[in-house]
This record gives structure tokens, sequence and C-alpha cells, in this order.
């Protein structure tokens, strides 16, 4: 299939994990991708290496979604490459979990930065190309609705994002720009593994609590995210599509 052949997207946060996923995903979908890394260059450029393989077309691009010259940097490159910007998928994101008498401002600022404020730039940057069908995804997390102990600050940031998803599907809907968000449950991803969470009890506890009987794999989030990019999701906007297995 190729739901979206001649479509441009910019996947942010995209050198690993999830993004990584959805990069490939969109462009096994006939998608060209601009594929976005913060710092693993060689991360990104092996995404772009595997989309290639496969007959796809992709690029790679450096850029800090905190910073707005970066964010307007990484839209430019995607315009200036492939002529157009279609869809825009916010995924990057930094989680740092701590309890409430030991987190600190620079964990805050971190997380609310790159999680928040990067959505918010990189939307406003991509705006002024995204035409009518255009789609935003947000990347948020099922976080929100389980509200796990010592998330205060990372979970604040993905209700932020289920907020501002709301409030820009209304704002861009008379546009016909579609904004919606899939908030992931526990996926075996790099980060995952290096935080200790796959192979811990908390991996155990949270499988014990998804229907499906497992973690997410990064396929698993991609899938959605194609499927809101594509035209078949073409009356939804303003929707948090919950990824987790069934956990809540």
């Amino acid at each position: 299939m190729s739901r979206l052949a001649g479509k441009v997207a910019v996947v942010t946060g995209a050198s690993k994990g999830i993004g990584a996923g959805i990069a490939k995903a969109l462009a096994a979908e006939g998608a060209s991708v601009v594929v976005n890394y913060a710092s693993s260059r060689a991360g990104a450029d092996a995404v772009v290496s595997a989309i290639t393989a496969a007959g796809g077309k992709a690029i790679s691009v450096g850029g800090d979604v905190s910073k707005a010259s970066d964010a307007q940097g990484i839209v430019d490159t995607a315009i200036e490459t492939y002529g157009r910007l279609d869809i825009l998928v916010n995924n990057a994101g930094i989680y740092e979990l701590a309890p409430i008498e030991e987190f600190t401002e620079a964990q805050y600022r971190r997380q609310f930065d790159t999680n928040v404020l990067g959505v918010l730039l990189t939307t406003q940057a991509a705006l002024k190309h995204l035409g009518e069908g255009a789609s935003i995804i947000n990347v948020s997390s099922v976080v929100t609705t389980i509200t796990p102990p010592t998330s205060a600050v990372y979970s604040g940031t993905k209700g932020a994002v289920d907020a501002i998803t709301g409030v820009l599907a209304r704002e861009l809907g008379p546009k016909k720009i579609r904004v919606n968000a899939i908030n992931p449950g526990v996926v075996a991803t790099e980060g995952t593994h290096s935080a200790g969470i796959i192979g811990s009890d908390f991996e155990t506890l949270a499988v014990s609590q998804t229907p499906l009987g497992r973690v997410g794999q990064p396929d698993d989030i991609a899938a959605a995210v194609v499927f809101l990019a594509s035209d078949d999701a073409r009356w939804l906007t303003g929707e948090h599509i919950v990824a987790s297995g069934g956990m809540r």
C-alpha cells in the first residue's frame, strides 16, 4: 500500500525508538521523511539508510526543537528538499523520573522545554507550509491517565501536550488541518532499556496490568501514527489514541 504517496513528513526525535519506527513506517507508505535528531546524527543516518535501502526517500537534519531557530531550520530543510510539508509528527521528548522531594528545577526545564515548548515551536514553524488535509500528530503518553508515582514533571508535560492537541484541533480545524495525539504505554526502546525499565519489576507490573499481556514495540505505535496521518483518519481531529495494549 502507499497511503501516503506524494506526502512529505517531518518526524522530530527520530534517530531511535518510537520516532525511528514512525519515520520508517511513514516512508514505507510512500511519504518522503525528514528524520530529525538532536544529538545522534549516526542514529538518524542509520534510519535514513534503512528507509532508502527499502526504496523510500528520507534525509536527516539536526536540530533542538526547544530552540525556535532550530525548529524553523528543520522545517526549512523539508521545504528546501521536498518543496512541501503535509505531516508533522511531534515526537521529540525526554523523561526523567524523581520523587517530588527530589526533582530539580533543571529537570523541570529540560522536560518542559523539549516536550512542550518543542511541540509549540515546531508546529508554529510548520504552519505556514501546511495546507488543507495536513496532519499534525503529537506523541503524548499513557502517563496522563495512569499517573504513576515519581512522574509528576513528565506526566505534567504530557498533560500539557494533550491539552495543546485539543486547542490546536479547534484552532486549525477551519484551515482543514487535523491535530491528534497518540498516547503510548510502555514501549521497548533504547531509552527504556537504558533506563532499566525493560527487564525490571516495573515492566512486570506494567505487563500484569496490560490486557494484551506485553509491552509495546515501536511498530505498534508507528502503525497508529500512519493511520492518523492518512486519509483513513480524515474525520478525526482532537483525538487521543491510547496505544497501550489496554493498560489504563
